[in-house]
């Protein structure tokens, strides 16, 4: 507590008590490591289904039995698998980071590059933008495969698609600002230099009766 330019230290909780359920209610933040984990399962389901694809593309091809289309459709198929895995790593590395707990990766050498910045503002820009990829590999596939695609779906992709670049757009635009003023507050909280309590021992003692000026 400040006073006229000094400062007091806040009183010790009475009776010596913690505030414990502040405490558990904090600790609760761990219930979703297993979730993340679980994560962490799906995306080792998603590598089985890329090699999967990937075992189909080849056999077609060494075969004979796939043409062009067939195979720029198998290598979308597979570009699709890749793109959801970097979605999964996103939600599980830049979640957990943010939500859970501190991963400690300052200074490693395979840090990735959007880990050092992430907050919730920019995981969901991230996550919105690798949506709006996802959405883009499947309405290429579908003009791709366009003699096969019925128009009604053709153009409900096309319209689902706009709105993910629409939703994306809309939260990049909204997260601009708030990080500005986040980034601006972090500065100002370093340049600013810390103000401990006031000792009166530190100030200068007055001058002796002998050396005051007549």
């Amino acid at each position: 507590m400040r006073t006229r330019g000094t400062y007091e230290a806040a009183p010790p909780p009475a009776n010596g008590s913690v505030p414990s359920l502040g405490y558990a209610l904090f600790a609760t933040r761990w219930l979703q490591a297993p979730l993340y984990f679980g994560l962490v399962a799906a995306q080792a389901v998603y590598v089985w289904e890329f090699f999967g694809e990937l075992r189909t593309l080849i056999r077609g091809v060494v075969s004979g039995a796939s043409d062009e289309n067939m195979v720029m459709l198998g290598v979308l198929k597979l570009v699709d698998v890749v793109m959801i895995a970097n979605l999964l790593i996103m939600v599980i590395i830049g979640g957990y980071e943010t939500f859970v707990s501190r991963i400690g990766l300052q200074g490693h050498k395979d840090q990735p590059e959007w880990l050092s910045h992430v907050n919730s503002n920019v995981l969901k820009v991230k996550l919105a933008m690798a949506i709006v990829g996802i959405s883009s590999i499947h309405l290429l596939q579908m003009f791709v495969n366009i003699h096969h695609t019925f128009r009604q779906e053709l153009l409900w992709g096309t319209i689902i698609h706009m709105a993910f670049i629409a939703s994306a757009c809309l939260l990049a635009y909204m997260a601009g600002p708030m990080e500005a003023k986040a980034t601006l507050l972090e500065q100002q909280s370093h340049t600013i230099p810390p103000q401990g309590p006031h000792n009166p021992a530190d100030s200068p003692a007055p001058p002796a009766a002998s050396e005051r000026p007549e």
